[in-house]
């Protein structure tokens, strides 16, 4: 006769950074709309967080929507590898995949020059 393990989990976290560990499970209020959440989010490869920090490029919320809009727009265009314009700021995204490949300032894209993408998005306010 064989028993079965009983898989151990972790303790659950409330989902605020530095938030006291809980016994009582959190639940996301419905699955649908974590997965749309979840597929609206851009993510940022290790590459261009490399470029964010070394650039000292900061986003703020509202940046990052601009930012997933844009996306949108690619997307809803058939866009594969855009080229997203933030106000002074350029971004190289995978738009099937919503990840950010790279990130340049105003000072970086200088050379003006931007190879392997099929679109341009300006992400305006």
């Amino acid at each position: 006769m064989v028993d079965r393990i009983q898989p151990i989990s972790p303790p659950v976290t409330s989902g605020v950074a530095g938030a006291e560990r809980s016994g009582t499970p959190s639940r996301p209020a419905t699955g649908a709309s974590f997965r749309e959440a979840l597929n609206a989010a851009v993510r940022f490869s290790a590459h261009a967080q490399r470029r964010l920090s070394a650039r000292a490029i900061r986003l703020d919320a509202d940046d990052l929507a601009r930012l997933s809009q844009a996306v949108d727009k690619a997307q809803s265009k058939g866009g594969r590898e855009s080229l997203i314009l933030l106000d002074d700021l350029a971004f190289i995204v995978s738009v099937p995949d919503r990840l950010v490949v790279t990130a340049m300032d105003a000072e970086s894209r200088k050379e003006g020059v931007f190879t392997h993408i099929d679109s341009v998005v300006l992400a305006d306010h």
